[in-house]
């Protein structure tokens, strides 16, 4: 007999003992040998053994202090192979300090662990979650709608957490009015594009209020200047997400076959595929990407009337891209009606003439920035 071997069987005749007749103090220092037990050779333990410690450890957590079972968590918690039910109560006690490094650092639990606690404990279980390693959106969408403002700027600031495009859109309203949230959120690589844009068209909205509110005899120039700040944002490197890239470079492949026609168009906006859809119009009216977002983002319906007028668009792929700009931007439903009596009337060489301003604007403004 080792031993190794020999110490086992003491420490587990002591554990009986100690189960039996033993003080709180007593069991204190049991669990501490358990767990030394248990760290120093967990990596080689099979899964029967790892059962058994999972057994032992239940028999003890439950007559140790806050401090003891606080000193477990943090042993096990960064262990791969830590006894998972042991694990689970840690990570489900409403004391912190103990669940704390389990929801924060413990790569054994599941999303439905996760989630269980994210629905029932409290801001700072929520916290301690929000900072783990990776995040999958099933997670981070609870995080996101039960969380306060802590936990929400920290899953937005953690590069490991997926957001769903729907917390995504709740997020840019919430930004319109946090200036903070709003930097986390334009840091993000995988933010959507149609998202970021909708991101800087709030946060300008929200800037030019506080100042103009602040200096009302420069109104007309802070509101300029906003202008131009998001034209500086929708070009900047940082706006393009490598799914804006792809999705740009697909339509250039489409147009150099000659395969980009309304047809397409009308897809891409009934699948609501911003980027393509944007690059596509921009294509097809002849003019850059950036001019084309700057009319679909800052402008009514009108400008994406201009825009399909000049690229020779029929009227139901028209109202293909209105709707899919209006759900995006989460605007009002736009006047359709009106709309059609007014692409109607419109004349190609009027179109044309207004966007001929609007590249040399965008241009000047480009130029001045």
């Amino acid at each position: 007999m080792t031993g190794k071997t020999m110490a086992n069987e003491s420490l587990l005749d002591e554990l009986e003992d100690t189960l039996a007749h033993g003080t709180v103090a007593r069991r204190v220092e049991t669990l501490r040998k358990v767990t030394d037990l248990f760290a120093d050779g967990a990596a080689d333990f099979a899964d029967d053994q790892i059962a058994l410690f999972d057994d032992v450890f239940a028999c003890l957590i439950d007559h140790i202090e806050t401090s003891a079972r606080m000193l477990l968590a943090n042993r096990l918690a960064p262990l791969d192979r830590a006894p998972p039910r042991t694990l689970l109560r840690l990570a489900d006690d409403d004391a912190i300090e103990v669940a704390g490094p389990v929801l924060s650092k413990s790569e054994r639990l599941d999303d439905a662990a996760l989630i269980r606690t994210a629905e029932t404990k409290s801001q700072a279980h929520l916290l301690a979650i929000s900072i783990r390693r990776v995040l999958s959106r099933a997670v981070t969408d609870i995080l996101l709608r039960r969380g306060n403002e802590a936990v929400v700027h920290s899953t937005v600031s953690n590069p490991g957490a997926d957001l769903s495009e729907r917390s995504f859109d709740t997020l840019v309203d919430r930004a319109a009015l946090d200036e903070n949230l709003a930097a986390c959120l334009a840091m993000r690589p995988n933010l959507p594009r149609h998202l970021y844009l909708k991101l800087v068209s709030k946060a300008s909205a929200t800037v030019r209020a506080r100042l103009e509110a602040a200096n009302p005899n420069l109104a007309q120039e802070v509101s300029s200047a906003v202008r131009t700040a998001g034209r500086r944002a929708r070009s900047s490197a940082v706006a393009l997400t490598s799914e804006t890239e792809i999705a740009h470079a697909l339509v250039r492949s489409l147009r150099a076959d000659g395969r980009l026609d309304d047809r397409l168009l009308g897809q891409f906006a009934e699948q609501r595929k911003f980027d393509e859809a944007n690059a596509a119009i921009a294509a097809m009216a002849k003019v850059p990407v950036a001019v084309a977002e700057s009319i679909m983002i800052e402008s009514r319906a009108e400008g994406v009337m201009i825009l399909a007028k000049v690229a020779g668009l029929s009227w139901p792929t028209v109202v293909s891209i209105i709707l899919m700009r209006d759900e995006l931007a989460g605007a009002a439903p736009t006047d359709l009606v009106a709309c059609k009596a007014t692409y109607e009337r419109l004349r190609r060489s009027t179109a044309q003439q207004v966007l001929r301003f609007h590249r040399v604007e965008d241009a000047a403004n480009s130029a001045r920035a």
